[in-house]
């Protein structure tokens, strides 16, 4: 995994954050939504992250026009057999990079939806298994609103994390310019290679299940989801599944730290991206200028760390 961190960096400069988000979310089995502005290489750092591993990865540029069976598939009429054929659509793929997914209707978002719970689709009353590994790894812009449509509640809830990929640091720009005044194209990534197989990806995922939780780090967990029902800011706090989905992030970063075992440091890391967009604010919070960051920040500091 680090092998694929180091690789990565070939193409892509100052994301190192974003990079260790997509491992976490594989190892974890679950999925990323990345926030940022346009240029910031969103579009970059996925294909990049799956070339490294040797994945299959397919790219979906949602338009208000998308249809849902333009994502997950349909049956095409075969004239010469005079039967009705199953076309894949690109959701059959290992990383599939659903590109600004906000300016698409809500019925084909929800069409991802499926896809992104159950590993599967249905089609003609029949489920049709989506490959192992498999993760989506949708953008939206948080700037540009005109034309867009807010992802609802339930759909966020099925991203593992949110990413936010912010403007690089002076240097790493600098390294940026230097690379593409030396000939570099981030339309061809022929300098990557894949550094691990798929049965190494399947092996991390088991080991980074194996990983030992104690009951007191789990009690931590589900003081710290309670925390966020009880704050005075939040509206909806976090559900059982966000708990889920910060345990199974918090092991999958104490295995990339060769711990064998999490503690309340690799719950506290993995908190932002986790549960950033499961939180609802209260209207008068948001108009404050309160976030969902520093609701959780405070609910990190108020609440007892088990030693």
């Amino acid at each position: 995994m680090h092998r694929v961190r180091t690789e990565v960096e070939k193409a892509v400069v100052g994301q190192s954050g974003t990079v260790t988000g997509l491992l976490v979310s594989m190892l974890a089995r679950g999925h990323v939504l990345l926030e940022g502005v346009p240029g910031v290489a969103k579009t970059l750092v996925v294909r990049s992250f799956a070339r490294a591993l040797g994945l299959d990865t397919k790219r979906v540029q949602f338009t208000p026009d998308l249809m849902p069976g333009d994502v997950t598939g349909s049956l095409v009429y075969d004239a010469r057999s005079g039967e009705f054929d199953f076309r894949p659509g690109p959701v059959f793929t290992h990383i599939l990079l659903a590109d600004e997914i906000n300016r698409t209707p809500p019925k084909t978002q929800a069409a991802l939806l499926e896809a992104m719970e159950e590993r599967q689709i249905s089609s003609d009353g029949e489920s049709r298994p989506l490959p192992d590994p498999f993760l989506v790894a949708a953008t939206q812009n948080p700037i540009e609103h005109e034309g867009t449509y807010s992802l609802p509640e339930a759909q966020l809830d099925r991203f593992l994390m949110k990413l936010v990929v912010g403007m690089p640091e002076r240097d790493a720009e600098v390294a940026v310019l230097r690379r593409h005044a030396d000939g570099f194209s981030p339309r061809q990534l022929t300098d990557l290679e894949s550094v691990v197989t798929l049965d190494e990806i399947r092996a991390a995922q088991e080991a980074a299940d194996r990983v030992e939780v104690t009951d007191d780090v789990l009690g931590y967990v589900v003081d710290l989801a309670r925390a966020t029902r009880q704050s005075p800011s939040v509206q909806l706090g976090a559900s059982p599944r966000a708990s889920t989905g910060l345990l199974a992030a918090a092991k999958a970063w104490a295995w990339l730290n060769g711990s064998s075992a999490v503690t309340p440091d690799h719950v506290q890391t993995m908190l932002m991206p986790v549960w950033r967009h499961r939180l609802q604010l209260r209207p008068d919070a948001e108009m404050e200028g309160v976030s969902a960051d520093a609701v959780l920040s405070s609910v990190a500091q108020q609440t007892r760390v088990p030693i």
